[in-house]
């Protein structure tokens, strides 16, 4: 992304749900997954386009992962005005984590951010 970027308050981001899901594939360094569930919302009045993202996984033993990259889940959705964009993906981690973040994007010919709200990976006890 080129030039000034500035926080757009017309995007407005929920975390609908984060699931532990055993049963996904993960490696054994970091064996627990979670699937989250992501709804963007465009309260703005201009379409507003996804071209980023970047996630802060900071876990509980002090390990701190980035992840950044383009668009969202390979796509970069336009967001029309009142629209909304909804997706899953995942995380896997050795325990406990906070997850945080920020979508980049572009509107009214603007470069924009919006953050993500901060969540919880907690581990169940049963596990």
């Amino acid at each position: 992304m080129v030039g000034n970027i500035r926080e757009f308050d017309g995007v407005r981001v929920h975390v609908d749900d984060v699931v532990y899901m055993p049963g996904l594939d993960a490696p054994a360094e970091k064996p627990h997954p979670f699937v989250y569930f992501i709804s963007i919302h465009n309260d703005s009045p201009v379409p507003v386009t996804i071209r980023g993202r970047k996630w802060v996984v900071r876990e509980n033993g002090g390990e701190v992962t980035v992840v950044e990259g383009d668009g969202v889940v390979g796509q970069t959705p336009v967001i029309d005005p009142g629209g909304h964009f909804s997706y899953n993906s995942y995380h896997v981690v050795a325990g406990d984590a906070e997850v945080e973040g920020a979508f980049f994007g572009e509107a009214a010919g603007e470069w924009i951010y919006t953050r993500i709200p901060t969540f919880r990976l907690q581990v169940p006890e049963w596990v």
